[in-house]
């Protein structure tokens, strides 16, 4: 009977290792295919993939060699984040008072702690939408009988760093709403929508209709032209240094009346201390000893650096964080990404910073096995075209992830592309893919997809790059 199943056992990994070698043969004259087209003549590319359930490596090429992963970095940052924060953490911000309480007014200032929470004024939960939260900021007023202010407003920003854009963002990117950087207070995920009306003709100017929300001492400028049409959604919102205005360069089609496009806003704590100070004025009948141009002038100073003597009204809670994840990764938010990565050195180190913050997850990773080399990382969205990540580090780090009790809540923030469950990322020359996928036979893989200086469409490099890993099916 022992002979009959070391017999049986022994066809099985027999069958397995055949299994195994036809795909790993097939990848292997794939990728040949894949390297060998014109449109990678001087690119670089990297592909690794195991087997999900027995860790065996099933294709090999360039894993240890860093690229630049693009968005595939937030799988990184995502396991990270379940690791140190926990499914369930959430962010708060703190709204409080200064002085005392007299007659139904605040002889001191408001006071509005924030700890870098991405998703406060966000549209995608109906507990953080701006209307939502106006009205229970001022139902805690209320309840305490307040309807006056005498003074001005103070916003806590002790536990993080100044600077919102990481170093090593383009600033192509940064006047857009996907380069929106992460500062301690977050608003409306610090983006805002500009409406534009182009002319009839080629070459036409475009003016700007409105934005939307109004925006609070910044202005918009367009140096937009009108293209054919069918064009589409060539136009870029540019920060000029020293300028309080964004300036909006390109093209749109001719014959627009609200063409939308969405642009960073550059001073969301302005652009939040003014739309509060009307909800709460106009909807809730609370007056102010000042007026709103002081109400937004937090710009220029009144920002505490150092405050114990506030106290507490109302603590606004975040959703929690498998949720966060679910649409950092599901629309790939680079905001979300900025946060968790300040929110790591905040929560370990008490002041959050990228770079802290990017140590951190170096030092944890080292701890689980991984060479800290292997990710050299400059963010945690993976926008900075300075980030250099090796695939096999991220096929390591999504087969930890597999082994902990968090692992569907992570898998169901993954993106359907191609068939695969996987995480696409794309900026300049640059295209990815890491994730997972579970074959017509069975057999479950990991895997992780880099390719850096393609040249042509990246629509066709997509192409190619999906016809390699269809030999996974």
């Amino acid at each position: 009977m022992k002979k009959v199943l070391l017999l049986v056992g022994g066809c099985l990994l027999l069958v397995s290792s055949t299994i195994a070698q036809t795909v790993s043969q097939r990848l292997q004259k794939a990728f040949q295919q894949f390297e060998a087209d014109s449109q990678l003549k001087h690119a670089i590319s990297s592909l690794y993939v195991i087997d999900a359930k027995t860790g065996e490596v099933v294709f090999d090429k360039n894993s240890q060699i860093g690229l630049a992963p693009a968005s595939t970095q937030k799988i990184i940052t995502s396991v990270t984040a379940f690791e140190l924060l926990g499914k369930d953490y959430r962010y708060k911000t703190e709204l409080g008072y200064t002085g005392k309480i007299e007659n139904g007014s605040i002889d001191g200032n408001l006071v509005l702690i924030g700890n870098c929470d991405p998703t406060f004024g966000s549209w995608r939960w109906a507990t953080t939408k701006p209307d939502t939260i106006f009205k229970n900021f001022s139902q805690s007023l209320i309840k305490l009988n307040i309807d006056f202010i005498k003074n001005s407003y103070d916003y806590g920003i002790l536990h993080f760093e100044d600077q919102n854009i990481p170093n090593g963002w383009i600033w192509q990117d940064v006047g857009n709403y996907y380069g929106a950087g992460a500062s301690a207070l977050n608003w409306r995920e610090n983006q805002f929508e500009i409406l534009l009306e182009s002319g009839s003709s080629i070459g036409d100017s475009v003016k700007v209709v409105k934005t939307n929300p109004t925006l609070e001492n910044f202005s918009v400028f367009s140096e937009v032209k009108s293209a054919a049409k069918g064009t589409g959604d060539n136009a870029y919102a540019y920060l000029p240094i020293g300028l309080t205005g964004i300036i909006v360069r390109g093209t749109i089609p001719a014959n627009e009346k609200r063409f939308p496009i969405s642009a960073t806003i550059p001073y969301p704590v302005s652009q939040f201390s003014g739309e509060l100070f009307a909800s709460l004025l106009i909807n809730h009948r609370i007056s102010f000893g000042f007026n709103k141009q002081q109400y937004t002038s937090v710009l220029n100073g009144n920002v505490i650096k150092l405050r114990t003597d506030y106290k507490d009204i109302y603590t606004h809670y975040s959703p929690s964080l498998d949720s966060i994840i679910y649409w950092f990764n599901k629309k790939s938010v680079n905001l979300y990404g900025e946060a968790l990565i300040k929110t790591f050195a905040y929560e370990k180190q008490g002041f959050g910073s990228t770079d802290s913050g990017v140590a951190i997850v170096k030092k944890f990773w080292k701890e689980k096995g991984l060479d800290p080399d292997e990710l050299n990382m400059a963010d945690g969205s993976g926008l900075s075209p300075l980030n250099r990540v090796t695939t096999h580090a991220q096929v390591e780090i999504l087969k930890y992830a597999k082994t902990k009790d968090w692992f569907q809540y992570f898998y169901n923030s993954l993106p359907l592309y191609n068939g695969m469950v996987m995480k696409s990322g794309t900026i300049s020359d640059v295209k990815g893919f890491c994730g997972y996928h579970k074959a017509k036979d069975g057999r479950e893989y990991i895997f992780s997809f880099l390719v850096n200086n393609y040249n042509g469409k990246t629509s066709a490099a997509v192409n190619k790059m999906y016809t390699v890993l269809n030999e996974l099916k």
